[in-house]
């Protein structure tokens, strides 16, 4: 494996602690796993933590899945993580991002019932 998938694999079981120790060993924040996605595509959305250390290393917000064209914002409101959608705001993630099938991710928040995300979103 290289430090890539680590890394991926580290933001997806939300270890926080070897995130850190990865990213300052060198990986690349912004680097891909084996499937082509990046540690902030894959993090396990409710880890505001892991989140944080990622974009605090200059993670990108915006980028988006291949397949899908969702961003990391788009999975954290369609998931109905606030705190994640509000660090990823604070980070510049684009809240008018769309996604392969023309949804932002106020779109797929009310979608899934998620209140407090579409009140937070439709605040910006």
């Amino acid at each position: 494996m290289t430090l890539g998938d680590d890394l991926t694999t580290a933001a997806a079981k939300g270890n926080t602690a070897d995130v850190e120790c990865l990213l300052q060993a060198g990986a690349e924040v912004n680097g891909v796993n084996c499937f082509g996605q990046t540690a902030l595509q894959v993090m396990m959305m409710g880890s505001t933590p892991v989140a944080k250390v990622l974009l605090k290393y200059g993670g990108d917000p915006n980028v988006a899945d291949r397949s899908t064209g969702a961003t990391p914002l788009h999975d954290a409101a369609r998931a109905g993580f606030l705190d994640t959608v509000r660090l990823l705001v604070e980070y510049l993630a684009d809240p008018e991002a769309r996604d392969n099938t023309n949804c932002r991710p106020i779109d797929v928040a009310r979608g899934n019932g998620h209140e407090g995300v579409v009140a937070f979103l439709e605040s910006l």
